[in-house]
């Protein structure tokens, strides 16, 4: 049996929105058996406020995560690599497993229509990690 972190890698264009959302849900329901990460084929080097006041709502801090290319992972083991609306912009990432989730963007929605995105991602990321042995549930309050 290895102690090693199940690598999870959540790919979008900018890294800003989905991406970001899904690594921080991937950080909150693997807790220490997940190392989440998340990259953006074309990132725009920031995270969306509305991003960040989403994933506030649920408790997480998104202000200390930045917009990253895929270019800081080229050589790393990644266990599931999820793209999420990049399509053919997203080279192959040395992955064990590849998922593509049809999620929209919600940079330009409202804020109920992006707490909607926020939830889909929340729940797919939930989903994901169960298959992959490491969701950690929370205890309801």
């Amino acid at each position: 049996m290895t102690n090693r972190k199940v690598r999870v890698l959540f790919v979008c264009v900018e890294n800003s929105n989905r991406s970001q959302m899904a690594q921080a849900f991937a950080a909150m329901y693997g807790k220490d058996a997940v190392e989440a990460l998340s990259a953006g084929s074309k990132p725009s080097g920031k995270v969306n406020p509305k991003a960040v006041a989403a994933m506030a709502e649920l408790g997480y801090d998104l202000t200390s995560h930045t917009s990253k290319g895929l270019d800081d992972y080229n050589g790393t083991e990644i266990d599931a690599a999820v793209t999420m609306g990049c399509g053919d912009a997203c080279p192959l990432v040395n992955a064990k497993r590849r998922i593509d989730w049809q999620i929209p963007d919600p940079r330009e929605m409202p804020p109920e229509e992006f707490r909607k995105v926020r939830d889909l991602i929340g729940a797919k990321v939930k989903e994901l990690l169960a298959e992959l042995g490491v969701f950690k549930s929370e205890p309801e309050a």
